[in-house]
This record gives C-alpha cells, sequence and structure tokens, in this order.
C-alpha cells in the first residue's frame, strides 16, 4: 500500500465523484435527447434522427451509472446499505424508468403502427424525465438531511417515506437536474443532427441553459441559509471507526463552511452558472460544438458545488447528525480501497480511452436521408 489510510479515503471520495460526473455529462445528455423526443421531433422521421443520434452509444454511456454504484458498494459499503433502504422506492421508480429505455429503443421500430410508436416515443421522453428528477431529489435532500439513524448496535433505521422526499428544497433541486441535463442533450441534438430538428433543440437549449442559470443560483442563496452540519470532533481520520465515533453539531449557513475555508472553491458555483450562460450564447451563435463543451462543463462544475458544500459528508442524517456518514468512517478497510485502487488505475484509462474511440467512429451527423436509406438497420 503506497498511501496511508486517510489519503485512501479520500481518493475513493474524487473516484466516486468522477463516476458521477462520467455519468452525468455521458448518459446525462441521453437523458436530454430523450425530453427532447416528443417535442423537437415533429413526425416519425425526425424522432428516429434524435433516436439514432444516441442510439448506438447509450447502453455504453448507461454503464457509468452502474460502474458508480458498484464502486459506492465496495468503497463505501454503509452509504450502499442505508441508501438503498432509505430510498427503496424512489430507487424502484428509477430503475421501472430506465427499463423503458432499452425496451423502447428496440421495440419501437417493430411495428409502423403511428399510436406504437408514439407510444414508445413518450416512454423514452419519461425514462429521460425521471431519472434526472430523482436524482436531483436525491441530491437535494442530502443537504436536507435524511432520516436515518444508527443504534448503539450499528443497526440502521430509516423514518422517513417516499413522498418526505418531495419537499419544496428536494423538488427545486430536481428541476435543476432536469433543466442542466436538458441543456446538455439538447447541445447535442444540435450537434448531431440539422435543420428544423436542430434549430427547435436550440430554442429548447436556450431557454433550458438559462432557466438552469437562474434556478441553480436561486438554490444555491436557499441552500445557504439551510441548517447544515459540522463535525467537531472524531478519532483520527488514519484509523477505522464508526459513525457514531464522532461528535457533530447543526448550525444554518454551515453547508458553506467549505466555500468559506476553501476560497477556490468559490470558483466551481461561478463556473456552474457562467457555463450554462455561455452554453445559452453559443446555441443563439449556432456554435454547437462549443455549446456541446460549455454545458458539460456547467454539468460538472453544478455537480462539483454539491460536492464541495457536502464534503466530507456522504449521507447526512437529519434524526441523529451523529450517525451521518462522512468520508472517515462509511469506508471500507484500507486493503479493500487500496486493491481496488489499482483496479481503477489500470481499468479506467482504458474505459475512457475506448469511449472517446467509439465516439470518434460514431461522429457525424444523422439526417433523414441517412434515416431513409438506412430504414431497416437505424433504429
Amino acid at each position: 500500500m503506497i498511501f496511508d489510510y486517510e489519503t485512501y479515503k479520500l481518493i475513493w471520495w474524487a473516484f466516486v465523484g468522477v463516476l458521477l460526473i462520467g455519468f452525468a455529462l455521458t448518459d446525462g445528455f441521453d437523458f436530454g435527447v430523450g425530453m427532447l423526443l416528443p417535442f423537437a421531433g415533429r413526425n416519425d422521421g425526425e424522432r428516429r434522427v434524435l433516436i439514432n443520434a444516441i442510439g448506438p452509444t447509450w447502453e455504453g454511456n448507461q454503464t457509468w451509472f452502474i460502474t458508480a454504484g458498484g464502486a459506492t458498494f465496495a468503497a463505501w459499503p454503509l452509504v450502499y446499505a442505508t441508501a438503498f433502504s432509505g430510498f427503496y422506492v424512489a430507487l424502484m421508480v428509477l430503475l421501472f424508468s430506465l427499463f423503458l429505455r432499452p425496451v423502447g429503443f428496440d421495440y419501437r421500430g417493430k411495428l409502423a403502427d403511428p399510436r406504437w410508436r408514439s407510444a414508445w416515443d413518450w416512454g423514452l421522453f419519461v425514462g429521460g424525465l425521471v431519472p434526472p428528477l430523482i436524482f436531483g431529489v436525491a441530491f437535494g435532500n442530502l443537504l436536507l438531511g435524511v432520516p436515518f439513524r444508527y443504534d448503539e448496535s450499528m443497526r440502521v433505521a430509516y423514518h422517513g417515506g417516499f413522498f418526505d422526499l418531495l419537499n419544496p428544497f428536494g423538488l427545486a433541486a430536481g428541476l435543476v437536474s432536469v433543466l442542466m441535463l436538458l441543456m446538455h442533450g439538447a447541445a447535442f441534438a444540435q450537434v448531431k443532427t440539422e435543420g428544423e430538428i436542430a434549430a427547435r433543440a436550440r430554442r429548447i437549449g436556450i431557454g433550458a441553459a438559462l432557466g438552469t442559470a437562474l434556478l441553480f443560483t436561486a438554490a444555491g442563496f436557499w441552500a445557504a441559509r439551510l441548517p447544515g452540519m459540522r463535525i467537531v470532533a472524531m478519532p483520527d481520520p488514519n484509523g477505522a471507526f464508526t459513525p457514531l465515533a464522532k461528535t457533530v453539531t447543526v448550525a444554518a449557513g454551515a453547508w458553506m463552511d467549505n466555500y468559506a475555508r476553501w476560497p477556490a472553491t468559490m470558483a466551481l458555483p461561478a463556473l456552474g452558472i457562467g457555463a450554462a450562460l455561455l452554453a445559452a450564447l453559443c446555441m443563439r451563435l449556432r456554435r454547437p460544438r462549443l455549446a456541446f463543451g460549455a454545458s458539460a462543463l456547467a454539468v460538472a462544475a453544478i455537480i462539483l458545488t454539491a460536492g464541495a458544500a457536502l464534503f466530507p459528508f456522504i449521507l447526512p442524517s437529519s434524526l441523529d447528525p451523529r450517525s451521518s456518514l462522512t468520508v472517515w468512517d462509511a469506508v471500507s478497510s484500507k486493503r479493500t480501497l487500496g486493491l481496488m485502487f489499482w483496479m481503477v488505475l489500470l481499468f479506467l484509462p482504458i474505459i475512457v480511452v475506448y469511449t472517446a474511440w467509439v465516439y470518434r467512429v460514431m461522429r457525424g451527423k444523422v439526417t433523414l436521408d441517412y434515416i431513409r436509406e438506412n430504414n431497416h438497420t437505424s433504429y
């Protein structure tokens, strides 16, 4: 092992963050195009153009989500167990909405009946809308705290329900997530399509980008007024200890502590707002590749803003702040983190290079002429 335990804990916090951002950047524009589908495509041919823009790569993009889930299970087993128990209904809704995507892609073209295809178009819309909404609501509720506690035997009890998650701040965070990925999907659609389809995507994308900047700003001021958590005492972070070994206090505005401690982190929310506005400007100027780059930057900055505010908390508890799970006490053993560290160093570059190669091979626009000429091989 080349690092101490504390360093491995920090490295795995960064690794999980990279996986979540990778998922948002790649599968995020798939979700966005799904949300665009009934509106940017006015007929079957135009909708098939949009579907074929993401059809060859969406499955590969979704593996980022699966990998992030696996990394959470391996690196943060307490987070995995507590979150999947407490958010069980929300996760089931998420999974069933995701089920609509592979079935929609594979079965939409099996029948030429307009009603059949329209039904699957709306299924793909739901599969694009619901996951970003649930992810955003989940992030919002992390800042509010999740109603769980551990007893002295480290048995977890969850005291909330699905509808408790649908509070005003959680829904606002969910709307930020939806608009953010709609912006990202609209930018990608402009890169991959042309004509009226790209024009409609541009109009929707400009509105989504401006909405993202505005609502993200409002949510930031809202979060600054929320009660946050501070660790005031805990064992040596280079050792292993249970969540109940630390002391946590709750104070208004505590989620802004890290921004005061490390002023450079203030660049993250500023970058999120500025990049969203830049994406809107590039769309307006018909510079789709620049718009896509700016939207990707905005997505990454917004996620990092939430991560920076929460650090070192991963799953805060609203019932018993001491039970909150953090980077320091929710992790696997040092040996486990060390072995997985080397696996990540080996496989993550391969995945990134392969993904880049796939997108290079699949580069270029999808047109109506292509759809007509490849009627039996395209989606």
